[in-house]
């Protein structure tokens, strides 16, 4: 009966011995030094093997892990609680582009920690998705912020946000190109990727972002053509002044619902076209100043019952300006300065409610009537360096002959004497002029970085 006894004794002991054993030599082999005195000691009180009775039981025996193993530890990922799954899914996408960014001078990344996106973190705006009744990322505004990285693309942002409805980035360093599948950005309405350094042609893949309303690719180092396709788009607002686009304008230039259009500070050429009259419903600015423009103004330009600014200075426009222009009723700012335009300056044109600033500069007008004198008086109309007797600043009588004797062009009578708005043009000169307004919207696209 004790021999019995003392063998379970035994059983159990050796179990507990194995369980020491396996525990120390896990802990002990991790570490390299072969003379650690615990190491030592095990082997000594215990023995690489112990036997009592017989070897260990086969089944429970682990042998020891080799030297410098360690059992791998893990750290757990913070679990977040994110206000709405959409949230969920635009946290690691805003950690991922984080990374890219290596110059943040106003500190704007030290906010893009934790999950409360919608209130803590600078530059990102939530709404709820009209479709899911959810919280989402709804817009982006990083205007002036000065992000830069050696591979800050918008790939792998921009176009993994899918609620995005407003994209604003104006004045940062951006580089690559527009993500294809910006397609998939079902409410995307707003893209600003102005002051950049963008570059390559027209970015087609904006064809496919079907509600988008406005676009500014301004200041930028875009090039090529302008694709025709560019007008089809159903923008409200286009801004793409001070790129290198080139070749003429696309004869249907008339054929989107622009409101502002900017295509100043390019190298476009040819002639402005006669389609821009299709835009009467819509357009109240348009900038096509210092490009390379030519040919004659169209009379379909008096048409643009809306159009409260017109710039086409320092171009290469000839001929008179058109009687049509008497119909712009709304028009208060008209500048045709450094153009090689000649024949008398409009009356009707001096007769508009609203005008406020007319700039005829350095062309090769002859004629001014008597309303029209009356606003030169009063500084509303520039004539500096023209052809006409009598009036200081003008040309020299050689520079006028010479140009004159040679330009024959644009001498269409439609552009003397049609006048889309028949009766309803204005017979008197305004008895009191204009108050000056704020900046217009597509001049303040003129500096790089404020905002339409």
């Amino acid at each position: 009966m004790h021999t019995i006894k003392n063998l379970c004794l035994t059983a159990v002991l050796l179990q507990n011995i194995l369980v020491l054993h396996t525990f120390f030599q896990y802990q002990i082999y991790c570490d390299d030094d072969d003379d650690h005195p615990a190491r030592k000691s095990l082997e000594i009180g215990v023995g690489p093997i112990i036997s009592i009775g017989g070897s260990p039981p086969e089944e429970n025996y682990s042998p020891p892990p080799q030297k410098g193993y360690c059992p791998p530890s893990s750290t757990p990922e913070p679990i977040y609680s994110y206000e709405s799954k959409r949230i969920k899914i635009a946290y690691p996408v805003i950690q991922q582009f984080k990374k890219k960014i290596t110059h943040d001078p106003f500190g704007i990344t030290n906010t893009w920690v934790g999950p409360d996106i919608c209130n803590k973190y600078k530059g990102f705006f939530c709404d709820t998705a009209p479709d899911l009744n959810q919280t989402a990322i709804a817009g982006i505004d990083f205007n002036g912020y000065n992000l830069a990285g050696p591979e800050l693309t918008l790939s792998g942002f921009l176009d993994q946000l899918p609620d995005i409805a407003i994209f604003h980035a104006n004045s940062n360093n951006f580089t690559g190109s527009v993500p294809k599948s910006i397609a998939n950005l079902r409410f995307l309405y707003e893209l600003d990727l102005s002051n950049n350094v963008f570059t390559g042609e027209f970015p087609k893949e904006v064809y496919s972002a079907t509600n988008l309303t406005f676009l500014d690719l301004r200041f930028n180092k875009f090039s090529g053509m302008l694709p025709p396709q560019v007008f089809r788009l159903g923008l409200d607002v286009l801004f793409i002044n001070n790129n290198k686009f080139m070749q003429k304008l696309p004869d249907n230039l008339g054929s989107g619902q622009f409101y502002y259009l900017s295509l100043a500070n390019n190298n476009l050429t040819g002639s402005i076209p006669s389609s821009i009259g299709d835009l009467k419903d819509t357009l109240v600015e348009i900038l096509l100043l210092n490009n390379q423009l030519s040919g004659c103004l169209p009379c379909e330009i008096g048409l643009l019952g809306n159009l409260t600014l017109f710039d086409a200075s320092s171009n290469q426009l000839t001929g008179p300006v058109p009687a049509s222009f008497g119909c712009l009723a709304q028009l208060q700012l008209l500048n045709l300065a450094q153009n090689r335009l000649f024949g008398a300056i409009p009356e009707s044109l001096c007769m508009l409610p609203k005008l406020a600033n007319l700039s005829l500069s350095y062309n090769y007008f002859t004629n001014v009537g008597p309303l029209c004198k009356n606003l030169i008086w009063r500084k509303v109309i520039d004539v500096r360096m023209n052809c006409i007797i009598g009036l200081p600043g003008q040309r020299s009588p050689a520079d006028c002959r010479a140009f004159l004797s040679k330009h024959k062009c644009c001498l269409d009578e439609k552009i003397k004497i049609w006048i889309p708005c028949g009766a309803h043009i204005h017979s008197t000169a305004p008895q009191q002029l204009p108050s000056a307004r704020k900046i217009p919207k597509s001049y303040r696209a003129l500096a790089p970085q404020l905002k339409p």
